[in-house]
């Protein structure tokens, strides 16, 4: 029976003037890592509720942490198949304006 593969999250958020920067960074145990990088401004109403902004960085940090996986697993398909992995456009987590 095959091992099973295990993977590593890690979360670190920093703050600067009133900006909170979440990077995620998502490890396998190939030695291969997706980053994703999160922002959040720390407005006059996220003041009274402080844990917002990192709860938002950390949000949008994993998005782009989901986009970078699928275009890294899109990529990896079409090498293996010599064609588009999704047809084509591939898919996103980013809405497209109308």
């Amino acid at each position: 029976m095959a091992r099973p593969a295990q993977w590593t999250m890690s979360v670190v958020l920093e703050e600067n003037n009133g900006t909170t920067r979440a990077r995620v960074r998502l490890g396998d145990d190939r030695g291969n890592h997706f980053d994703g990088i999160g922002l959040a401004h720390r407005g006059v109403d996220v003041a009274r509720v402080p844990q917002v902004a990192g709860e938002l960085a950390v949000a949008r940090a994993l998005t782009d942490l989901t986009e970078e996986l699928l275009t890294a697993v899109a990529a990896d398909i079409e090498s293996a198949i010599g064609g588009p992995a999704f047809g084509s456009p591939a898919p996103s987590l980013t809405p497209t304006p109308k």
